[in-house]
């Protein structure tokens, strides 16, 4: 049970009782509306038929900020095995990758459907409550599972909470192709080959961010994507990209580069300008003193997201 509680403080203290009822119909619209809002992710279908075969129906279909597929489950009673069913959607999502690629090019375009990040699908699973054997199981699977509680409290306050969440071991991780290898003639780079050609003390520097960002929380996750790597809680805070050549680390915040004072050569505003990852504040980590400067942003970037 989620010992979370929720006080007004305005006059008199009072704690906000929450309430963790069988999850309705009207929440799972609201959530659906909402659904960049609350998890970062585009909405795609609804209750979506998985066919005559699998005779299914995946409560709702997702795009999320790093462009990797999503099933969304939501678990009505507490004895319901909503995880053993998402699982079995994910192995239909495997299997049928040009169906979703079709819906996706239908709502968002060729460019979304183009950047589908195939690696890392995800599972989430939204319930009013867990039991300790649904989240002992999430971790016994290789599997991208990410388990949300959800609370009421009053008529206008909702809570979702990341319980429980585990990577796969296959994170998404691109190998470097042999020299001379067919294949590799006309491969793009990825971050984990620009990783690999890095200077000693650029990887020392970059070792040093990600120890910073995983030890902000226990909800932190990291996520290797083709041309960057994504740190994130429900939704991502942090996006880092590596830039051997330059001996550059690049971060992409969540923040409002408004709020700061920008300093030429370290924190810019790309909120108009194309880039890899999620976040409108660039920073870039060209030295140690750069990293520590960058630490008090990361984190307010954390606290918000």
């Amino acid at each position: 049970m989620s010992d979370i509680k929720l006080f007004k403080i305005n006059g008199t203290i009072a704690e906000l009782e929450g309430k963790s009822v069988a999850l309705e119909r009207s929440l799972q619209t609201l959530l659906e509306k909402n659904l960049e809002t609350f998890l970062g992710v585009r909405f795609l279908a609804s209750e979506y038929s998985t066919g005559h075969t699998h005779r299914g129906r995946i409560d709702t279909l997702g795009i999320d900020e790093n462009g990797c597929p999503v099933i969304i489950e939501y678990k009505r009673t507490l004895n319901e095995n909503v995880i053993n069913q998402g699982l079995f959607y994910l192995d239909w999502l495997l299997d049928h990758k040009a169906e979703f690629e079709l819906l996706a090019l239908d709502r968002f375009g060729k460019e979304t459907r183009d950047n589908i990040e195939w690696s890392t699908p995800r599972l989430l699973c939204i319930a009013g409550d867990f039991t300790r054997y649904d989240i002992h199981a999430v971790q016994q699977i290789n599997r991208n599972i990410e388990l949300l509680r959800y609370k009421k409290f009053a008529d206008e306050l909702l809570l979702l909470e990341l319980v429980n969440a585990v990577t796969a071991g296959d994170s998404g991780e691109q190998k470097v192709a042999e020299p001379g290898a067919a294949s590799s003639k006309n491969r793009y780079k990825t971050v984990s080959d620009y990783l690999n050609q890095a200077s000693s003390e650029q990887r020392s520097r970059y070792e040093a961010l990600e120890t910073f960002l995983l030890a902000l929380g226990d909800d932190v996750q990291k996520k290797v994507l083709k041309f960057y790597i994504a740190f994130k809680r429900i939704k991502n805070f942090a996006c880092v990209e590596v830039h051997p050549q330059s001996g550059n680390i690049l971060v992409f915040l969540k923040v409002d580069p408004q709020s700061i004072g920008l300093e030429a050569g370290f924190s810019r505003d790309v909120s108009n300008i194309g880039h890899f990852g999620t976040g409108n504040l660039e920073l870039t980590i060209r030295n140690d003193a750069d990293l520590e400067r960058a630490k008090y942003l990361i984190q307010q970037s954390y606290e918000m997201s």
